[in-house]
């Protein structure tokens, strides 16, 4: 049993064997402790005094040769455990060597069959898995290192063949570099994949924003009083700025675009759509230049309009006083009227300055095409109108006052 050759084939069987090697031991530890008391007993008798039974070297000789025996029996035995131990070592890497082949051959069909997914969610859904296995990958790494140590181990004891261990190894290891260099380049495709679909995703974005800012200068909306103008006006520039604050994402699109991955780069559809979200973006900026002219136009109409109503007011209230008012003949009155009329030219000045404003703003809203244009000038036409009847009016009066004046002036002289 202990100069058997039979070291097993394969890890189950070394077991078995071993199993069975550990219960020989145990007989030969059992019978060794029968050994020495035989000894112990047999050597007595080589010691008497007087009659001996037998030979006592011939007693010595057999004690010496049974306990010879058992010395050889237990160095076969420890030999032989250290042989089975050696060969469970070899069997236990041939396992663990097959188990990482299993493996990295399950990886490899993983990897074989895996997409890049199809939208943004699903590609970082495989991105997330791919980390998981990334990991395993480490662990299994660092398994596969430990496995190569007992390897190596095994190769310097020089107890089995090195050529099937080697082969094993070498075969192994090209098998798992080609594993990392599949699991790399399906990284890469994820990444390319994941930098491409959130590109689709901020540019889909980006086109929904530029959307709803186009709804939004491209309004008809002017407001209808010179209150809700303004503020039309205040809530257009603030969105003027976002439109400008955007400027650079639209830019940047094409710089973009260049450090996506050349199969995803080159399709026809996502350069059409860069074009398209830059074409869109001219045409928000262009229209909401528009909308802000527009805008200062309805506000400069509304304010034209108030400033037209206020002189209107004061144009009507000269007229009614200047129709009848009665030119006085008595000296003293005539002063009083004549220092009325003096006052009255001082605010004529004013309004004058004002309707020539006024003038002003009608002329160059005509001038930029105005939708309003005719409205405008109609009331431009009758303020100026009025204006030149309370003028008419005053120049009347004035002349009435200057009439009398005279006649008083006569009468006092005489």
């Amino acid at each position: 049993l202990l100069v058997s050759k039979d070291l097993g084939k394969h890890l189950l069987e070394v077991e078995d064997l071993l199993q069975k090697h550990g219960l020989l031991e145990a007989d030969i530890s059992a019978q060794t402790e029968r050994v020495q008391a035989l000894n112990a007993a047999a050597l007595k008798f080589s010691e008497l005094e007087g009659y001996q039974p037998c030979d006592p070297q011939i007693i010595c000789n057999r004690v010496n040769h049974v306990q010879t025996c058992l010395e050889e029996l237990e160095e076969l035995a420890a030999k032989r455990r250290k042989e089975l131990e050696d060969s469970r070592q070899l069997w236990t890497f041939f396992q663990e060597m097959e188990e990482a082949e299993a493996w990295i051959r399950e990886k490899e069909k993983i990897l074989a069959a895996k997409t890049c997914g199809r939208d943004l969610s699903s590609v970082m859904t495989l991105t997330n898995k791919h980390k998981t296995m990334l990991g395993e990958l480490g662990n299994r790494r660092a398994l596969l290192h430990q496995t190569m140590k007992k390897g190596e181990k095994i190769l310097a004891k020089k107890s089995f063949s090195s050529v099937g261990i080697q082969e094993k190894m070498r075969e192994v290891c090209l098998r798992w570099k080609k594993l990392e260099e599949v699991t790399g380049l399906h990284q890469q495709r994820l990444e390319d994949a994941l930098n491409f679909f959130q590109f689709s995703a901020e540019t889909d974005d980006l086109v929904a924003w530029l959307q709803d800012m186009y709804r939004i200068v491209s309004s008809d909306d002017f407001g209808h009083d010179d209150y809700s103008s303004q503020a039309l006006l205040r809530k257009h520039r603030a969105v003027v700025d976002e439109v400008e604050k955007h400027r650079a994402a639209v830019l940047s699109l094409r710089k973009q675009l260049a450090l996506l991955a050349p199969d995803h780069r080159q399709g026809v559809d996502v350069q059409i759509r860069v074009v398209e979200v830059e074409q869109l973006y001219g045409e928000v900026a262009e229209v909401a230049v528009l909308r802000t002219q527009w805008l200062q136009d309805a506000l400069a109409v509304y304010r034209m309009f108030s400033e037209v109503h206020a002189c209107e007011v004061w144009v009507d209230e000269k007229e009614q006083w200047l129709e009848k008012m009665e030119v006085p003949e008595e000296l003293d009155e005539v002063e009083v009227v004549q220092h009325r009329f003096e006052s009255l030219d001082q605010e004529m000045n004013s309004v004058m300055g004002r309707i020539l404003d006024v003038n002003q703003v009608v002329q160059q809203l005509v001038d930029g095409g105005h939708p309003s244009s005719d409205e405008v000038r109609s009331c431009q036409d009758h303020l100026n109108s009025r204006w030149n009847r309370v003028v008419e009016l005053v120049e009347n009066k004035k002349s009435q006052l200057s009439s009398v004046l005279k006649i008083q002036n006569f009468l006092l002289e005489c």
